[in-house]
């Protein structure tokens, strides 16, 4: 194991758009890194010194925290930076982009109690100023005498610094394969500091400190934090629009919603890749709405009422998260899937997406079941819930119906082509006829206005892979968390269709339940899915929610 940073500026040539440029770093090329088990952070800087030493030089700076440099010459790394892997959009941008590209191995870390580091989820708030300080020792200071300035003297001394946060040593890796060894270090600092003042200036005016200048190479540069990375996409301040195949990221300027869109994946611990779609507002700290499917569906059950909650003023400060649960596709991950794991997953989501806490959770059905979890077990992740059509409780028999219904579809045996180009069984006509005509209420699927809605949802469930369709559905199986209701720690509220059978009674108990009793909506003229067949009314009972 050999740990430390990929250091990387860069210059974008003046015929590549910023937006172009950013949106390819932030959304594709450095997401993909964060994604590679050995790198633990990433971050984006700008320089702030082009107006004096360093005119001319490159304006944007990347690094990156590595659990093992050897990392960069392995399968995983390398395949992001060549053909079949790697990207179209990579490969339209890479070329107009100047690159110096360096790996550094780890010396030494010295910094404040209590530091909080720029990657913890939130962190990037707080904003951050890097010194780069490179020197190449000569033959009159050894490394060992500049180690011993650092640890004797020059940090003390930098620490006494008003906003001094860190201090980080590096030298070349051997990766690199220089003839000369540089020894940087990264002076992390407050955007309020005293950097030029008396004790700074004590701290680099010193006898020691002015042998060492007299005797090496130094190189300084000054920059500003810009960007902090995560595993999954989520800048829409600048999207353009690119297109891509399945499990790469797409982004979209606008488009026919009228409102930025980032398409890509995240891949959870245990194995399950979830793509997702984030929307809506373009500021990197608006408030986070996730909706949670029901079973055998995509997140387009969610377009109209997504479409009528920004249609809302008052809406338009919000981004929304959806994302498709385990079993639409056949990876589900491994071991069996539960609520408490689909609860999870929603976890990891923002966590993936670096939110500290989502502002709304909604979910029907499963997705019901999913979003009442979290505000149970991570209340700490979450403000409001609404959980629609759903039970804290599976009923009995819950498990042998399921099982007849999958016996259903593995009888019908139907199959389909997948993204990959691969033919694997799917759930079938039979099984989603059934299921889609109990969601809804008649008038509705019966050549009523919403019957093409009705059937978009319906060959949704046809389509759903089969084994994802077996794994995903063990979650309904056997769940209860009346229990934990009373203690229930996050606002909640519970909705649900008139037309779905006993549940409109069943959840207005679960409100009552519910820590301090709380509001139970029903929609009138709706079945399983009243976000698909009244999206206007749901979008009223959101956004009052988070009114209040």
């Amino acid at each position: 194991m050999a740990p430390g940073i990929l250091y990387v500026t860069m210059q974008p040539g003046k015929d590549l758009p910023s937006t172009q440029f950013h949106d390819w770093y932030n959304n594709e090329h450095g997401p993909l890194r964060l994604r590679l088990p050995f790198v633990k952070n990433g971050f984006r800087y700008r320089a702030t010194d082009l107006d004096g030493p360093a005119k001319g030089k490159h304006e944007w700076m990347a690094i990156y925290d590595m659990t093992d440099l050897n990392g960069l010459n392995g399968d995983e790394y390398m395949k992001l930076r060549g053909p079949p892997h790697q990207s179209q959009r990579e490969r339209d941008v890479r070329p107009h982009v100047d690159i110096d590209r360096r790996s550094y191995e780890f010396v030494s870390e010295r910094s404040i109690p209590n530091f909080k580091k720029l990657e913890d989820i939130g962190g990037e708030k707080e904003g951050n100023v890097v010194v780069h300080v490179g020197i190449t020792p000569n033959n009159e200071i050894t490394p060992e005498e500049l180690t011993r300035w650092y640890d004797e003297e020059h940090i003390d001394m930098l620490s006494k610094v008003p906003g001094w946060r860190r201090t980080r040593r590096f030298k070349t890796s051997p990766l690199d394969k220089k003839d000369e060894t540089e020894y940087i270090a990264l002076h992390e600092y407050a955007p309020q500091n005293g950097l030029g003042g008396p004790e700074f200036q004590a701290a680099t005016s010193t006898d020691w400190a002015k042998k060492i200048k007299a005797a090496v190479e130094l190189r300084r540069r000054v920059y500003e934090h810009y960007y902090t990375f995560g595993p999954a996409p989520r800048d829409l301040s600048s999207p353009i629009d690119w297109d891509a195949p399945p499990l790469q990221t797409k982004t979209t300027s606008a488009g026919q919603s009228g409102r930025p869109v980032v398409e890509s994946y995240i891949t959870t611990h245990d194995g399950a890749q979830l793509p997702y779609r984030l929307e809506g507002s373009s500021d990197p700290d608006a408030p986070v709405i996730v909706c949670s499917n029901s079973i055998l569906v995509t997140y387009g059950i969610w377009d109209n009422f997504v479409n009528a909650f920004f249609s809302k003023s008052e809406n338009k400060k919000y981004r929304v998260l959806r994302y498709l649960t385990r079993g639409r596709s056949s990876n589900a991950g491994s071991g069996m899937v539960s609520v408490d794991k689909l609860g999870d997953d929603i976890v990891e989501l923002l966590d993936a997406l670096r939110v500290p806490k989502a502002a709304l959770i909604i979910g029907v059905s499963l997705g019901g079941a999913t979003v009442l979890n979290v505000g149970l077990r991570h209340p700490d992740r979450v403000e409001r819930f609404i959980a629609c059509d759903t039970n804290a409780k599976s009923p009995a028999g819950n498990s042998k119906a399921w099982k007849e219904r999958i016996e259903m579809a593995e009888k019908e045996g139907a199959s389909a082509q997948v993204a990959s180009g691969e033919t694997q069984p799917i759930v079938g006509e039979e099984l989603a006829e059934i299921t889609t005509r109990r969601w809804f209420v008649k008038e509705s699927y019966d050549g009523g206005a919403m019957e093409k809605e009705c059937h978009r949802v319906k060959d949704m469930v046809r389509t759903n892979s089969l084994e994802g369709f077996r794994q995903s559905v063990q979650a309904l199986w056997e769940y209860d968390m009346e229990p934990q209701m009373k203690g229930c720690k996050v606002k909640g509220a519970f909705l649900v269709g008139s037309g779905d059978g006993v549940l409109p009674g069943t959840m207005r108990k679960m409100a009552e339940d519910l820590a301090g009793g709380v509001q139970c909506t029903v929609i009138e003229g709706a079945g399983h899915l009243p976000m698909v067949e009244k999206p206007e009314q749901v979008a009223e009972v959101v956004t009052k929610m988070l009114s209040h």
